[in-house]
């Protein structure tokens, strides 16, 4: 039977019908193209660096690079500019200020981060956080955004293995409303609702993927999507900007097994990869904890959801965690 879930960070429902779909994961089997080595027409392989604006900073400083952080050509938000709003309530406007970056996660044009070396994932995630602290500390700075688009339906517009940092001058609303919610809870128990819920799950065992000495993968009991997955560091942490240098290692262990397992057991689905994090003027309040949501795009939003703003997952995420367990079973 079909039934609702009420995620406790958003306090929306969801509906749990797997009757929608009695095998969803092997409806999305899908061949990607084989890519080469390297694609003379593609802006981030080597050799090409003209192909994209100046760029902001690269790993290692000297010699053939392994990473690069560069402009977006076609930014949402630009530097320069001012944040004063105008306009009445009915029309306000303010100027689109804020940055764009993309990191260029590998100088191979075919490789995919569940494929990547565990340091070069590392060497990833290591520019996320350098970037997320410098673009925090920008005066017109309210939200930093990482995030990964990986395939068509993900939004993904060149096949290079590429992450972007959004900076926005407002509170974007999804952030908003979940540290909203956040912050009721905390005043009604004296709690964050994110160690809560991983704390429950932690010791309930079932919607557990993978963890390790810090972090711990689960498909929350609420998820929305068919093998929704998140990444939380065991530790309770409210910014991203807190995670040391030593720990790195062990979420991009994380990271790689699991995208690793999504891929063999969902049929190599395109995905997602979002960071939430607390507001960057919030972080000294305990209210949230950051973490990854792995979002793969198995379904494509129609006329209910479109309507009612809700989500009908059809693989429960007992069943999307006990899968994901068994494609990562030995590897981490």
């Amino acid at each position: 039977m079909s039934t609702l879930r009420q995620d406790p960070t958003t306090n929306e429902w969801v509906i749990v019908a797997p009757g929608r779909a009695l095998r969803p994961h092997s409806e999305h089997v899908h061949g990607r193209p084989r890519l080469p080595e390297w694609d003379a027409g593609c802006p981030f392989c080597p050799g090409n660096e003209d192909q994209t604006p100046p760029q902001i900073m690269r790993v290692p400083g000297e010699g053939p690079w392994e990473q690069r952080v560069v402009p977006n050509r076609y930014p949402a938000l630009e530097a320069g500019g001012t944040t004063e709003r105008s306009g009445d309530g009915g029309a306000r406007r303010m100027g689109g200020v804020g940055f764009h970056e993309v990191l260029v996660e590998s100088p191979r044009h075919d490789e995919r981060m569940d494929e990547m070396p565990v340091d070069r994932v590392a060497a990833v995630i290591a520019l996320w956080r350098e970037r997320y602290r410098v673009l925090k500390r920008e005066p017109s700075v309210k939200a930093v955004i990482v995030f990964k688009n990986f395939g068509e339906r993900a939004g993904t517009s060149l096949l290079h293995p590429h992450s972007q940092i959004l900076a926005t001058p407002v509170f974007p609303p999804e952030q908003l409303h979940r540290y909203a919610v956040a912050t009721r809870y905390f005043d009604d128990t004296g709690h964050c609702v994110y160690v809560d819920l991983l704390e429950r799950e932690r010791r309930e065992r079932e919607r557990v993927v993978i963890e390790n000495d810090e972090f711990v993968a689960v498909s929350p009991f609420a998820a929305a999507l068919p093998f929704e997955t998140w990444i939380a560091p065991r530790r309770h942490e409210t910014s991203f900007d807190r995670l040391d240098d030593d720990r790195i290692p062990a979420l991009a262990e994380v990271v790689r097994t699991l995208l690793g397992g999504l891929r063999r057991s969902a049929g190599d689905p395109d995905y997602n990869l979002v960071l939430q994090s607390a507001p960057a003027l919030e972080e000294q309040k305990p209210f949230f904890q950051w973490h990854l949501r792995l979002l793969p795009r198995m379904s494509t939003p129609a006329g209910f959801e479109l309507a009612t703003g809700m989500s009908i997952n059809t693989v429960p995420p007992e069943d999307a965690a006990r899968l994901l367990r068994e494609a990562t079973a030995g590897v981490l």
